[in-house]
């Protein structure tokens, strides 16, 4: 009993899957600042500038949600992204789903704040 105590622990460990700082496991959410390259399936992502952030503002109510844009190299093309539209790569689409922080009535975000998430489905 006293050896299966040890050795359940080591089995249990080899059925887990560790991904590299820079790749998230599939489907999660890949993050990146402007300037930071992140691995959104077969590409690599990297925000470049804001284009546009007319989101709406935490504690207003809006009659449009507002959108983000950004420009991102996306493999080695300089590319457009719009929150929720996914945009086309080899062997599927890489869709920026997330940005943070929220907007806010109060106060510009800095652009070293803005973290976007990434997905790629294929």
């Amino acid at each position: 009993m006293r050896a299966f105590a040890l050795l359940a622990p080591l089995a249990l460990a080899s059925c887990i899957t560790v991904y590299p700082p820079d790749e998230p496991a599939p489907g999660a959410l890949a993050w990146a600042r402007f300037g930071e390259s992140v691995a959104v399936g077969p590409v690599r992502v990297t925000p470049l500038t804001l284009l546009e952030d007319s989101r709406c503002p935490q504690g207003v109510q809006c009659v449009w949600a507002g959108r983000v844009r950004i420009t991102a190299r996306v493999g080695d093309t300089p590319r457009e992204l719009t929150l929720g539209q996914p945009a086309s790569v080899p062997g599927g689409a890489v869709t920026l789903v997330e940005v943070a922080p929220a907007k806010s009535k109060a106060a510009t975000i800095p652009a070293r704040d803005y973290r976007f998430g990434f997905r790629f489905a294929s």
